[in-house]
């Protein structure tokens, strides 16, 4: 998308606004099916937390994606958004056992992470295929705050108890019928990838009625010039290789899953925000824009980078500003950063804004939630309100004092 659509997207509806380009996103849905297109049968789950807007989900229905989710609230929105109940995975972590068992009657896919919910579950719905979620103590992101695979991460049962799974699985005689590991986000080198998979081979033997194993996801994405990314058509090759060989040795043609949200969605969004002030310190010029942590939380918690560009002058001297918010904390996104000259009144478009940007928003200081967008064949379409007073005390409860 080029400035010229922004900036009128930014006059028409407003900022703050995240606006995603619907072309971005099957382009990549699209590279990511052509990576594996030696594979029979691949399985696209679309990672519902990176971006849950109900627009957003029919657009990968009809694509042909199915949905990977973390909360009953997300099965939901993907039945709201017409998936089929079999098209729907749900690997939450650290629910309770009702929630799961909800999920269930539901008729979506169920994965579970842990021995005392998986010998619950089994004990009282032997019948109902599950999958299980393995650690396989390998961290093949490049980030420690979300990389999920070491030894005392959460999530997942490790490798090191597969005796008591099996001791579980007899016991209860319960249907396993998918193996799931999640390693982290932006891998970064393929072949530690490729070693953690051998892991889940090996633990994908000992069941014999397998019909898929979820590989989960963490490809990198570009998040500046000359950033790295997960090589997809090299993971491709290798291993598509690699799978259709353990399918050979396992006697039966295994559906390949992979569960992207980032890969999908990240590229394809841009948050426009406005600069309110430009102030001067005694060393800093603090471009002050229309936003905060409350909009676009990930620089702060994760210390991510987004690319920063001030659409209203592209062609301007380049200068160094940090850019902050307007909440009442130290809420900043760039410190010294080489932009475009800023005025106050220009709109500045953080790229890389599709995943886990609006899914993360909130309320904090008492600010509206911002509008989203979706550029689709070539029109602006309005996909969620700006918020207004009304939501943020509707559901709040006077009593009298």
């Amino acid at each position: 998308m080029n400035s010229k659509t922004l900036l009128q997207i930014a006059a028409d509806y407003g900022s703050p606004v995240y606006v995603y380009n619907s072309e971005k996103i099957v382009s990549q849905y699209k590279r990511l099916t052509n990576a594996f297109n030696k594979v029979k049968k691949v399985k696209i789950n679309y990672a519902v937390k990176a971006l849950s807007n109900i627009s957003v989900l029919k657009l990968m229905n009809s694509l042909g994606s199915g949905l990977d989710t973390v909360s009953i609230q997300e099965v939901k929105l993907g039945l709201e958004a017409g998936f089929s109940p079999e098209n729907i995975i749900y690997t939450p972590n650290g629910v309770s056992l009702e929630e799961i068992e909800l999920a269930a009657s539901l008729g979506v896919q169920i994965n579970i992470d842990n021995l005392s919910i998986l010998e619950q579950f089994g004990t009282k719905f032997p019948k109902t295929p599950v999958c299980i979620r393995i650690n396989p103590h390998v961290m093949a992101g490049g980030n420690t705050n979300i990389s999920v695979g070491h030894i005392d991460s959460k999530f997942g049962i490790s490798i090191h108890q597969i005796p008591h799974i099996l001791r579980i699985v007899e016991n209860t005689n319960m249907n396993i019928n998918g193996i799931h590991m999640h390693t982290g986000s932006d891998i970064l080198d393929i072949d530690v990838f490729l070693y953690a998979i051998e892991i889940l081979f090996e633990t994908a033997k000992n069941f014999s009625d397998l019909e898929f194993i979820d590989f989960g996801s963490g490809f990198k994405v570009p998040y500046k010039d000359g950033d790295i990314e997960t090589n997809i058509e090299e993971l491709g090759n290798k291993l598509s290789k690699r799978f259709n060989a353990f399918c050979k040795e396992y006697g039966k043609e295994l559906t390949l899953a992979f569960e992207p949200g980032k890969f999908l969605v990240s590229e394809a969004g841009y948050f426009l925000t406005k600069v309110n002030v430009v102030k001067q310190t005694t060393s800093t010029v603090f471009a002050q824009i229309d936003s905060g942590f409350n909009h676009l939380i990930r620089p702060m918690l994760y210390g991510s980078q987004h690319e920063i560009i001030n659409i209203s002058n592209p062609n301007g001297r380049e200068r160094f500003y940090s850019v902050v918010g307007y909440i009442c904390e130290t809420d900043t996104f760039a410190n010294n950063r080489r932009i475009n000259e800023i005025t106050e009144g220009d709109i500045l478009a953080f790229k890389n804004a599709g995943a886990y940007c609006y899914s993360m928003a909130s309320n904090y200081n008492s600010r509206y939630r911002p509008a989203e967008v979706l550029w689709h064949n070539g029109k602006a379409h309005l996909i969620r309100k700006r918020e207004t007073f009304d939501d943020i005390i509707k559901n709040q409860i006077e009593i009298a004092l």
